[in-house]
């Protein structure tokens, strides 16, 4: 783990994160030594330092730092946080010195390469995610909501949950993003009350917008998904995986999983 550009574990008890889980985060994956998309991870990193508000850190310099890491690594993960820094009182951020930027790495998850071949079976979660236009989209530090999901998912025999918000629109899932097909159409959840704009499907919305193929954001349902004749799942690890099974409702097709998988091939590295 790197803090501030020094190898170390201990961050300071007053930084932003540990008070309030001020801060954002993004998740990427490492191939042969090149950060998939990074120039996306940067984006990201840097649409939600001005969406909370939040310093800037030394894009160029971040960029650097990551690049360093990836490069002595053939396959990981890298997750690199964002936060105001130590400081302030209270709520207020004032007296905040400097960012801090944490850049730590993790194996590559083995059972995606598994769930590619045989599908991921999810579960409906009762945790439902609360509602508020002004955080949606973002990945932020309180993950609260997805940590009470993954509990309860841990005590099923599911790979991941398909998660509603408070008003029974479907979202997302733990830590995936979802589409769905229903004959020729292509659904995703429209994100703009719950959820996260995750960086796979920003790339995989985009590639279809290039091949001119319609992808329609909804408010849908749970029914509109368990209806669809081929769900598929994504982050920036799996990258896209096909849903076998939602509770009780199986799904064997998996056409829009093979041209979204196909995608995910020319995908660039930096």
């Amino acid at each position: 783990m790197w803090i501030n550009g020094i190898e170390q574990t201990d961050i300071a008890a007053r930084d932003r994160a540990v008070q309030f889980g001020d801060g954002c985060f993004t998740t990427a994956a490492i191939l042969d030594g090149k950060i998939q998309l990074l120039a996306a991870h940067l984006q990201r990193l840097q649409e939600s330092c001005e969406r909370l508000f939040m310093p800037l850190p030394n894009l160029p310099q971040l960029a650097t730092e990551m690049q360093q890491i990836a490069a002595q690594q053939s396959q990981a993960v890298l997750k690199v946080i964002l936060t105001p820094g130590a400081g302030g009182r209270g709520y207020s951020r004032k007296g905040c010195a400097a960012p801090t930027r944490i850049l730590s790495l993790s194996p590559w998850p083995q059972h995606y390469a598994t769930l590619q071949q045989q599908g991921a079976s999810l579960v409906t979660s009762p945790i439902t995610l609360a509602r508020n236009p002004l955080l949606a989209g973002l990945k932020h530090l309180n993950r609260l909501e997805q940590v009470l999901i993954r509990h309860h998912l841990d005590q099923s025999e599911a790979d991941e949950a398909l998660v509603l918000d408070t008003a029974g629109t479907v979202v997302e899932c733990c830590a995936a993003n979802l589409f769905w097909r229903k004959g020729n159409n292509i659904f995703t959840p429209r994100l703009e009350q719950a959820g996260v704009n995750g960086i796979m499907r920003r790339y995989l919305m985009a590639q279809m917008a290039r091949s001119g193929q319609a992808c329609q954001l909804i408010d849908g349902s749970r029914d509109d998904v368990l209806n669809a004749d081929e769900v598929v799942i994504c982050n920036a690890l799996m990258p896209v995986l096909p849903v076998r099974k939602i509770d009780d409702v199986s799904f064997t097709a998996r056409t829009l999983y093979q041209q979204l998988q196909a995608s995910c091939q020319t995908m660039e590295a930096s």
